[in-house]
């Protein structure tokens, strides 16, 4: 075997990622907040920029957007939202020649509860006696409770080490008889000091150690509390599978006592730590206000002026004359202007892309503002991506975080995207959350002698002309946070007993 050096020449293909094609991609994934924070950021580095933010921070859950939205129609020059533009080649979607490989599937909306025992009936709190004070943790509330109990210096300060950290539904988050052991302490002293919190703590079922103690509680403040009740509670297992027959069984009281407690104990609160210590919630700017044209009857997407923050340009003379500046701030300044101008013209495109692939969407989805959920069509990215000649990860950027509102309320983009379920006749497609909703419905309708099971959705639906496996229907029916046919046979027996 011979061997030799060679030199071959060799001719490829191959995208360089610069800094300004990085910052494009940026740009178009950033939400609202995060793109103007950036802006703010740039700004201050680059003495030739400014940034005016819009002036709406909301928008209307149902019928018209209201005309502090200041939209954009999709004819509308965007030069407004960023101020003086340049003459310059317009700016090259970059980010569509990205092939990433960006996850395109969209995630199932999921809806979840707080199970069968206590599916969340908690005390109603107006809020009106927290008006004027800020955001309290969850810790806070712990140690004034603790305060508020304990007069003595060393017990408060024991009951600060045992009992100030709790979960987030009120539960205290480690067990006390070993916080005692580590401390020294003895577990009978520490039992006291932890039912004179309990009885005293707000709300009521704060400091417990468990379900079945915070329930306990709160009945013990009601004066409901009694050896029966106790018994139904140290046996929750049996009363989330509505076994009412065992709990008769060990309690001595009929099957129609026991659904009565059971009403009562659907009244509590599972978890009384859950309103505490939460931050306000953040309004929602919408990306793209949805309206109906007068004229034609059609929808139309377009850009909501407060969600594209201003970018203004500054010439470098108008910081100081020309003659002013040495030869290194003059290469600064010059630098600047071209970041500038780049900054600039990569928003510019951010709106335009934006405002097509929501166009697109409300074309394909047109149904579902006459329907709701219901009129939703299959579609995925890809569609969107073919339509209109960008990349599957391009789409997937722009449609995550990004809001619209409609007549019908404020929803993420990726909101529309469903996939498909085959109709039975050959007919079209029918999209996962609609069919998600006539389970729902199928299950909401039932009765006590009429409870359908996974495979009697599966032939109701199969009849109305969707295929649907039985496994399929069992998986939307846990996605939407619904019991088995035997747990909702159960629970409408209970109703029954109880009314």
């Amino acid at each position: 075997m011979n061997l030799s050096v060679n030199l071959q020449m060799r001719q490829s293909q191959s995208l360089v990622m610069t800094p300004q094609l990085l910052q494009s991609i940026r740009l178009l994934q950033f939400q609202h907040a995060e793109l103007q924070a950036f802006l703010e950021r740039e700004a201050e580095a680059n003495p030739l920029i400014e940034v005016e933010a819009g002036t709406a921070q909301s928008a209307p859950e149902g019928g018209d957007a209201p005309d502090d939205l200041a939209p954009l129609s999709p004819g509308a020059d965007l030069a407004p939202l960023t101020g003086t533009r340049d003459d310059g080649e317009v700016f090259a979607d970059a980010a569509e020649r990205i092939g990433d490989n960006a996850d395109a599937a969209r995630d199932d909306l999921a809806f979840s509860g707080e199970g069968l025992v206590l599916s969340g009936f908690a005390a109603e709190d107006d809020g009106i006696e927290r008006i004027g004070e800020g955001v309290r943790s969850l810790r806070d509330h712990a140690l004034g409770e603790i305060h508020d109990t304990f007069g003595h210096a060393t017990e408060r300060a024991l009951a600060e080490t045992l009992f100030a950290e709790l979960t987030e539904a009120g539960y205290l988050a480690a067990d006390p008889a070993e916080r005692a052991a580590e401390l020294g302490v003895a577990l009978e002293a520490a039992e006291a000091l932890l039912m004179r919190l309990q009885a005293s703590a707000e709300p009521a079922g704060l400091f417990a150690r468990d379900l079945a103690e915070c329930l306990a509680i709160q009945l013990r403040r009601r004066g409901r509390f009694d050896p029966v009740i106790a018994c139904v509670l140290a046996h929750l297992p049996l009363l989330a599978r509505r076994d009412f027959a065992a709990l008769a069984r060990l309690t001595g009281e009929s099957e129609a006592d026991v659904a009565e407690m059971l009403s009562e104990i659907r009244t509590l609160d599972p978890r009384p730590g859950a309103g505490l210590g939460e931050p306000e919630a953040t309004p929602v700017t919408p990306d793209i206000v949805v309206r109906e044209d007068a004229e034609t009857g059609l929808w139309q997407a377009e850009l909501n002026a407060a969600a594209f923050p201003r970018l203004v340009l500054r010439a470098p003379d108008s910081i100081a004359p020309a003659g002013a500046f040495r030869a290194g701030e003059r290469g600064f300044l010059t630098q600047c202007q071209q970041s500038a101008s780049w900054l600039q013209r990569s928003l510019e495109q951010r709106a335009r892309t934006i405002l097509k692939v929501a166009g697109e969407i409300l074309r394909r989805q047109d149904g579902f503002m006459a329907e709701g959920v219901a009129g939703l069509r299959p579609m995925t990215l890809m569609d969107i991506a073919e339509a209109l000649g960008l990349h599957e990860s391009t789409v997937s950027r722009v449609t995550s975080g990004k809001f619209m509102a409609t007549p019908r309320g404020t929803f993420e983009m990726k909101f529309f995207f469903t996939v498909a379920i085959a109709a039975s006749g050959g007919g079209d497609a029918h999209s996962a959350e609609s069919v998600k909703l006539r389970i729902g419905r199928m299950i909401a309708s039932e009765t006590v002698d009429h409870v359908l099971s996974d495979d009697d959705i599966a032939a109701q639906l199969r009849e109305d002309g969707i295929e649907l496996a039985r496994r399929t229907v069992a998986k939307y029916r846990e996605a939407l946070g619904l019991p088995s046919s035997v747990q909702r046979r159960r629970e409408l027996n209970a109703r029954r007993l109880a009314g």
